[in-house]
C-alpha cells in the first residue's frame, strides 16, 4: 500500500504589517505499486504520428518504438495503439465494437505488434484529432481509474486550426494524462508544450531518431509505475485569507493556481494526476490580513488527497515579530524554487525573443536565465544554456548569443527549461 509522507519548508515569521506566507511542501510517496494495483483499472494508449514527413527510416524506428512500449505494458491493462496524419486512426485493436481497448495479454500483445508494423508515412498532420479519439478511447472503458497516453509526433500541427487543436486539448483536460515527445526539429515546442502541461505530463525532444525506442520503453515503464492512480493536492487557508499562488516547482515547474478545483469556501483542491515512488515540491504563497506583533495564525494546511481521504498533510504558519533577524531571513527552498521558476521563465522568454529577432532582449534574458542557474546550481540549465550563448561572466549574467547554434540545442533548452533541481545541501 502506498506511503505519503510530508515536510514544510519556510520562514514563518512576518513583520508589522506582512501579509504574504511562502512556503514550500514537499511530498514523498512509497510503495506505490504497479498501474491498476490499487483498486481500480489501468489503461494506456500510445499514439504515433505516421505524416509523409516522418519518412521511411523514421517510420520505421518509430515502429520499433511503439513496440518497445507495447512491449513495457502490464497484462491486464486496457491498451490501444493510434495512428496519426490528418486524421486519427485506430491501428488497434481492430473492429473493437462500442468498447475500443482491449485487455493487455500475450495475444493482443502480439496482434497489436503485427498492426504497428503495418504502419506507413503518408498524410498531413491534425493533433487535435489524435487527441479527440484517444479520449474517445479512454471514455469507452468507463470503470478506468488510470488514463495515460504517449503521444510522439515530428511536425507543426499544419492540417487543422489553433481553435481546433485548443479545443481538443480542453476537452482532454481531466480525461487523461499524456507525455508527449517530438522527434527531430521539425515539430514546435510552445505546441506540444499546451498539450503535456494541460494533461499533467512531459515533453522533450528526441533528438536522434535510433532513441525512440528507448525513450518509449522507459515512458512506458514509469507510467506502469504509478500504483496511485489520481491525487489532489487540498489547500485550506482561513477565513479572509487569498491562496496567490500553487506551483509544482519539483521535478518541474507547473503552475496549478487555475487549475483549482472549490471543494468548500476556503478549500481548493488542485490536480496532481497519478504518483509513483517519487517526491515532488510544492509552492504555497498564501495572503493573510495582518496581526498584531506577537500573534500566530494557521495560514494553510496542505494536504495530499487519494480517494478523497487525506493520506498526508503539512501546515503553513505565521508569526509576526519585530525582530529583524527573524523577519528578514528568507527560506533557503523557498529562495531556490523561487529562482528556478524565474529560469523556466527567463529561458523560454529569452528564446521567444531570440525566434523574433529581438537580439537585445534575447540577450539580457538568456543572460538572467546563466546567472539563476548558476545561483541555483541548475547545471543542465547551464550545460544546455551554453550551447546557445558564449558565456562571459556567469555571476553578473553576461553573455553574447552564439552566431550558429543547432536546433536541436535550441529545442532541448526550451523542453528542459521547467525542469528543475532540488537545494543543494
Amino acid at each position: 500500500m502506498a506511503q505519503f509522507t510530508s515536510a514544510v519548508y519556510q520562514n514563518e515569521f512576518l513583520p508589522a504589517g506582512g501579509t504574504d506566507v511562502h512556503a514550500i511542501v514537499n511530498v514523498t510517496c512509497s510503495d506505490a505499486g504497479q498501474a491498476g494495483s490499487g483498486g481500480g483499472r489501468a489503461g494506456e494508449i500510445v499514439v504515433v504520428d505516421t505524416s509523409g514527413s516522418m519518412g521511411i527510416q523514421n517510420m520505421e524506428l518509430a515502429k520499433q518504438a511503439a513496440v518497445a512500449a507495447v512491449e513495457q505494458i502490464i497484462d491486464g491493462t486496457w491498451f490501444a495503439v493510434v495512428a496519426g496524419n490528418h486524421r486519427a486512426y485506430l491501428a488497434y485493436p481492430r473492429n473493437p465494437g462500442p468498447v475500443g481497448m482491449v485487455q493487455m495479454n500475450p495475444q493482443t500483445r502480439f496482434e497489436a505488434v503485427n498492426s504497428i508494423r503495418t504502419f506507413r508515412a503518408e498524410g498531413g498532420t491534425a493533433i487535435g484529432s489524435w487527441l479527440n479519439l484517444t479520449r474517445a478511447l479512454f471514455e469507452s472503458v468507463p470503470d478506468l481509474s488510470q488514463r495515460h497516453a504517449l503521444l510522439l509526433t515530428d511536425g507543426e500541427n499544419h492540417n487543422e486550426t489553433p481553435v481546433q487543436l485548443d479545443a481538443a486539448i480542453r476537452a482532454s483536460i481531466g480525461a487523461f494524462q499524456a507525455d508527449c515527445r517530438g522527434v527531430g526539429t521539425d515539430w514546435v515546442v510552445a505546441e506540444i508544450r499546451r498539450i503535456s502541461q494541460a494533461l499533467l505530463g512531459t515533453v522533450d525532444i528526441i533528438p536522434e531518431p535510433s532513441m525512440m525506442p528507448r525513450v518509449f520503453a522507459e515512458l512506458i515503464q514509469q507510467s506502469m509505475g504509478r500504483g496511485v492512480a489520481e491525487a489532489t493536492l487540498r489547500v485550506w487557508a482561513p477565513q479572509g485569507a487569498q491562496v496567490l499562488f500553487c506551483r509544482q516547482v519539483l521535478p518541474q515547474v507547473e503552475d496549478l493556481t487555475h487549475r483549482g478545483t472549490p471543494v468548500n469556501p476556503l478549500t481548493v483542491d488542485f490536480p496532481t494526476g497519478a504518483w509513483g515512488d517519487e517526491s515532488r515540491d510544492y509552492h504555497v504563497a498564501v495572503r493573510l490580513a495582518a496581526r498584531e506583533i506577537g500573534q500566530e495564525q494557521l495560514a494553510a494546511r496542505v494536504q495530499l488527497v487519494v480517494g478523497q481521504q487525506p493520506v498526508t498533510q503539512g501546515l503553513v504558519k505565521a508569526r509576526w515579530s519585530d525582530d529583524d533577524a527573524l523577519t528578514t531571513r528568507i527560506d533557503p527552498a523557498v529562495a531556490h524554487y523561487t529562482g528556478q521558476t524565474e529560469l523556466a521563465e527567463a529561458i523560454q522568454a529569452g528564446l521567444a525573443a531570440k525566434a523574433a529577432g529581438r537580439t537585445d532582449e534575447a540577450t539580457t534574458r538568456l543572460g538572467r536565465a546563466v546567472q539563476l542557474a548558476a545561483e541555483t546550481g541548475n547545471e543542465e540549465a547551464t550545460s544546455r544554456l551554453r550551447k546557445v550563448v558564449d558565456v562571459d561572466d556567469a555571476e553578473t549574467g553576461t553573455v553574447r548569443l552564439k552566431k550558429s547554434v543547432d536546433k536541436a540545442d535550441e529545442m532541448a533548452l526550451d523542453t528542459a527549461s521547467t525542469k528543475t533541481t532540488r537545494t543543494r545541501g
